[in-house]
């Protein structure tokens, strides 16, 4: 059995190599890269990314690669972005100021809650582990989390999260504050988890095993 083809996106961020070594370790077979044809020509596409939106999205830009995720995406292959590189998915940012993202999922992203439900403030940026839910109504069959169970842990680094215009692409979401905040999007064959599953131990594996049959 072959193995799965991932083409990595090297946009100017970090945590890329993190990735690659998890893909790897789940039996990818993984391109780095930041070329056009690479990226056109994969058959599933991993946007990573840690920093500011603005940032990110200038180092797309920059290195014309914009157009080129457009086209993969249109393709209905498999697509995942993590952390920023789920943001970027998004219509728009409000983090400082507002930004032009890729609109492949239609959604603006905001602040974290700064404030719990209690009135006691939440530390920012939300930092740790944190239990993820089906989003009310949804199912994970058929998605990189078909295989996790509802309640398992993963790790977050992040100030800001996309919330999607339509409810039915939040494929999961966490606990914050008393908050419900957005832990995973999906909408076809791109999806976005605002965690890290390359630091999220053996579940975050079981996620990227799941992402490359798809």
């Amino acid at each position: 059995m072959s193995k799965a083809r991932v083409t990595v996106v090297d946009y100017g961020t970090g945590n890329l190599f993190s990735v690659q070594r998890a893909l790897d370790h789940c039996g990818a077979d993984v391109k780095m890269s930041s070329k056009t044809d690479d990226i056109v020509a994969a058959d599933r596409l991993v946007l990573p990314g840690v920093g500011a939106f603005a940032d990110g999205m200038k180092g797309l830009r920059d290195r014309g690669l914009i157009e080129p995720l457009l086209q993969f995406a249109a393709t209905e292959r498999p697509m995942l972005g993590v952390c920023l590189g789920m943001q970027m998915l998004a219509t728009t940012s409000e983090e400082f100021g507002q930004h032009q993202g890729l609109g492949l999922i239609p959604g603006r992203v905001r602040q974290v809650p700064t404030q719990a439900v209690n009135g006691e403030p939440n530390k920012i940026p939300h930092i740790g582990w944190s239990e993820i839910s089906p989003a009310s109504g949804g199912t994970w069959k058929e998605t990189m989390l078909e295989n996790t169970t509802a309640g398992t842990p993963v790790y977050l680094v992040h100030s800001f999260h996309l919330i999607p215009d339509d409810p039915a692409h939040l494929l999961a979401d966490c606990g914050y504050g008393g908050h419900r905040v957005t832990a995973a999007v999906r909408s076809g064959a791109i999806v976005g988890a605002q965690f890290h599953p390359e630091k999220s131990g053996k579940e975050g594996l079981k996620m990227l095993t799941a992402f490359l049959r798809l």
